[in-house]
């Protein structure tokens, strides 16, 4: 007996034809995200570095949107029931080569499809367990940060001892440099005031 043809499959579907790519690069792609919930579908689309990743990602937003509107389904309950990719028209190039020859340059094309269908029950109960999880854990992650926050905030800073001792050690250095200062200024004002007697002396002694 034979099974269900690509195009009998169940589920609502986005096709891209006649897409500038061969199909052997976009199926690389389209492997990562065949049997996953559409929001794992689309993280992995979004990480993925190859060039037909946006395009496929566009393809499955164009799916989705199709089974929300035109099927009534809720987005989160989707998955990607299939994904595949089909070899479209080549157009065939040349180019100039030695000697008048020419080397011949294929440009392949395929049609991508996606499909999408709801979870069947139990699968739904795992996957929502299983996001209530992820959800409860990030809570926690993040009222524990807000905690850890709030108890730095709350610690009063405190006076290290070693600097209150060392406190007082600085103003008597302090006011040991000011006496010097002012011993020196005195001595300096006495050797001016002998140095006017002198020049005095010396005044008197020329007048007479």
């Amino acid at each position: 007996m034979a099974g269900t043809k690509t195009n009998e499959r169940p589920g609502v579907r986005a096709s891209l034809s006649n897409f500038g790519m061969s199909a052997s690069k976009a199926r690389v792609v389209l492997n990562l995200i065949r049997g996953v919930d559409v929001k794992t579908a689309r993280d992995t689309l979004t990480l993925t570095t190859r060039e037909a990743a946006d395009v496929i990602n566009k393809v499955l937003a164009s799916a989705v949107a199709n089974a929300v509107n035109n099927s009534g389904y809720s987005a989160d309950e989707l998955y990607v029931a299939a994904a595949y990719a089909d070899e479209g028209p080549t157009m065939k190039r040349f180019s100039p080569r030695a000697r008048g020859r020419a080397g011949r340059i294929n440009k392949r094309t395929c049609h991508i499809t996606v499909i999408v269908a709801r979870m069947d029950d139990e699968r739904l109960a795992i996957l929502n367990a299983a996001r209530s999880a992820q959800a409860a854990a990030s809570r926690s992650r993040r009222v524990a940060g807000s905690r850890t926050k709030k108890n730095e905030a709350a610690e009063p800073t405190t006076v290290a001892p070693e600097a209150a001792v060392e406190a007082p050690e600085t103003e008597i250095v302090t006011t040991d440099v000011v006496a010097e200062t002012t011993v020196e200024t005195t001595d300096v004002v006495e050797a001016a005031t002998e140095e006017e007697v002198v020049s005095s002396d010396t005044n008197e002694e020329t007048d007479k």
